[in-house]
């Protein structure tokens, strides 16, 4: 078997965590701990966080999409694949996951981040939407495991009452705010109706009929 070889690391933004790139072959990896937060081989869940977004905004005239995470690039070439003439801006944290992706990664990523389409913020997704009003058709996020950050604990202000009655204030009428997780959160979906939405809870797989059964939230903001 071929074994894992670990390519780069870097902190959490906190400092007080570690994330690892690695590689396996064609296969990459990157790790939290023990967590794997996310591999190129199961990348289903993630592209269909864009797909039912999409679905949701189709037929709006050039429409301005945020992702929250940037990861390998699944949800965001995903939104690109299912839309024309959009606009996507990508807020990642990290700045060495984009060096990764421009980097090892970059054959996965395939050149999405060189489309015109495409503007790439090294910067807080919460700070992003909290400073712009009406500016989104959609916002995305996939920015740790779910509601409750594992990887950054400033992420948990995304999914409290203030944060997403910031989300609904930076979505246009009839805006969809798209949320990913490993698994179920009643209390998040209960927060979610309270702040306005309407809210639907979609099962999906990591991989296609297979692999761990994750949970996205489609909430739309009423028109």
């Amino acid at each position: 078997m071929i074994p894992w070889v670990q390519l780069d690391s870097a902190r959490t933004p906190d400092g007080g965590q570690e994330l690892r790139l690695k590689q396996r072959g064609t296969e990459f990896s990157i790790m939290l701990g023990t967590n794997e937060l996310m591999n190129s081989r199961l990348s289903g869940s993630e592209e269909a966080l864009a797909r039912l977004s999409c679905e949701r905004i189709a037929g709006r005239k050039r429409p301005s999409i945020l992702i929250g995470g940037l990861g390998m690039g699944f949800t965001l070439r995903a939104a690109l694949a299912a839309l024309d003439g959009d606009a996507v801006t990508v807020a990642e944290l990290v700045p060495a996951v984009v060096g990764w992706a421009r980097g090892p990664m970059s054959t996965i990523f395939g050149g999405c981040l060189d489309d015109p389409r495409v503007g790439i913020r090294e910067a807080d997704v919460g700070q992003l939407i909290r400073t712009q009003k009406a500016a989104w058709d959609a916002i995305l996020l996939d920015v740790d495991n779910g509601p409750e950050g594992i990887v950054y604990k400033g992420n948990d202000s995304l999914y409290d009452a203030a944060g997403l009655a910031a989300a609904s204030a930076a979505l246009k009428p009839g805006g969809v705010l798209a949320v990913w997780s490993q698994g179920p959160d009643g209390g998040f979906t209960r927060r979610l109706k309270q702040a306005g939405f309407a809210v639907e809870e979609v099962n999906t797989r990591a991989h296609g009929k297979r692999g761990a059964r994750h949970v996205i939230w489609v909430a739309s903001k009423a028109p």
